[in-house]
């Protein structure tokens, strides 16, 4: 099993300067095969090989023109132009859509880091070549400390797998696979539960427990509030440095000034802080589901996309991250060898008893409590929902795969 580890990275500021270098170089290298793949396509010729385009980037390098290249690491361009290719081969298969170039301004700042030569202690991290001086009072600039001690394990059989160094607009991470062997959890402490997520509650258990909406708590109120407060900000001061285009109508140019620039940095920062919050939360929950170490868990496979359509409830829903409560729970079963059951996406949950299994059709979104027609029951509907899901392996699976 493959286990990624993400951790921050505490560069001072000539490391930062080096590592928005080679995340240049990486967006050079990725376009420079997207450039060579598309002007082949064009001529109408076959598929250009990573092995190829590497081969005709190394005569580049020893040409006075881009020498330059040869004061970073060759297995940033080589897994770039690797990327690159591997964006054509996904586009040909129909699994995306044809590859476009990196923009400075718009793509994300990434780049490789060869397994063989990056060095990992509890505490730091040593990229390749970031200085090309071989003294070794130069080379401590080649380690960058790491933000949390001991996360990422070390020693001498560990095998680590792609790692990336990536920006996210404030700060450095560093994210690694390493291979791990899977627990395998044959002791179950409890039986089989059912989550049903939704908007009121983030989650309702089967055996009755409830996670509330944080988004509606005090500080997250008030962060949310601070938030919308800002981006006014920003709207408002480039509205007022905004010039009309000659020759155009109603066309405007905007001016992003020093003052602009630390605004949304300030944006970034309190954005970053309201996602982490809501990450941790689910993180919370997910856990503490994970190591109650239930048979299996059964959860609804939402419509999430079709959801965001409803103008009134769509921001309510996009907060909630139940697509991200969902990828955790994937993962962390698959750790602790539990089986996740998704149901069907039209099984209707909150219509069915989940006493005498009566389907009671004129059931409205706005009815927050179950009253059966037929046996008379009177149950919060979550929970109605959520005792449905446990129930589901019994009455409408033949077998739980």
């Amino acid at each position: 099993m493959i286990k990624t580890y993400k951790v921050m990275l505490k560069p001072n500021n000539k490391q930062r300067t080096k590592l928005f270098e080679n995340s240049g170089v990486s967006r050079w290298a990725y376009n420079f095969a997207l450039a060579r793949q598309k002007e082949n396509y064009d001529k109408g010729g076959k598929f250009l090989k990573d092995s190829v385009l590497r081969k005709e980037l190394t005569i580049l390098k020893k040409t006075k023109e881009y020498s330059w290249l040869n004061n970073y690491s060759n297995n940033i361009t080589k897994q770039a132009i690797k990327d690159a290719c591997d964006s054509f081969t996904r586009f040909f298969n129909g699994y995306s859509k044809f590859p476009k170039f990196k923009s400075k301004k718009r793509s994300k700042y990434s780049f490789y880091q060869d397994t063989e030569k990056i060095k990992i202690t509890a505490t730091h991290v040593k990229l390749e070549k970031l200085t090309t001086s071989k003294k070794r009072n130069k080379q401590k600039f080649n380690w960058i400390k790491l933000a949390e001690k001991g996360r990422i394990p070390t020693g001498k059989n560990i095998k680590y797998i792609n790692p990336r160094i990536t920006y996210d607009g404030l700060n450095w991470w560093i994210s690694i696979g390493v291979k791990e062997e899977k627990e395998n959890n044959t002791s179950y402490q409890t039986e089989g539960i059912g989550i049903d997520l939704g908007v009121k509650e983030l989650a309702v258990i089967s055996n009755g427990e409830k996670f509330k909406n944080i988004n509606k708590s005090p500080k997250m109120k008030k962060l949310i509030k601070k938030h919308k407060r800002l981006q006014k900000q920003i709207s408002r001061k480039y509205d007022m440095n905004k010039s009309k285009i000659e020759g155009r109508e109603n066309r405007y140019k905007y001016h992003k000034t020093k003052n602009i620039v630390k605004a949304e940095k300030k944006l970034n920062r309190l954005y970053r802080r309201i996602k982490g919050i809501r990450d941790d939360y689910i993180h919370q929950i997910t856990t503490s589901l994970v190591k109650a170490k239930p048979k299996y868990i059964v959860i609804e496979d939402l419509n999430v996309s079709g959801m965001l359509k409803n103008k009134k409830l769509s921001k309510a829903i996009s907060e909630q991250s139940l697509r991200e409560f969902r990828r955790q729970l994937e993962y962390k079963c698959e750790w602790y060898d539990i089986n996740l059951i998704t149901a069907d996406r039209y099984f209707p949950s909150s219509k069915i008893c989940s006493n005498c299994g009566h389907l009671k059709l004129d059931l409205k979104l706005s009815n927050r409590k179950y009253q059966c027609d037929s046996c008379g029951l009177e149950i919060n509907r979550d929970l109605n929902a959520s005792i449905n899901l446990k129930d589901y392996t019994i009455k409408h699976r033949k077998s739980v795969a």
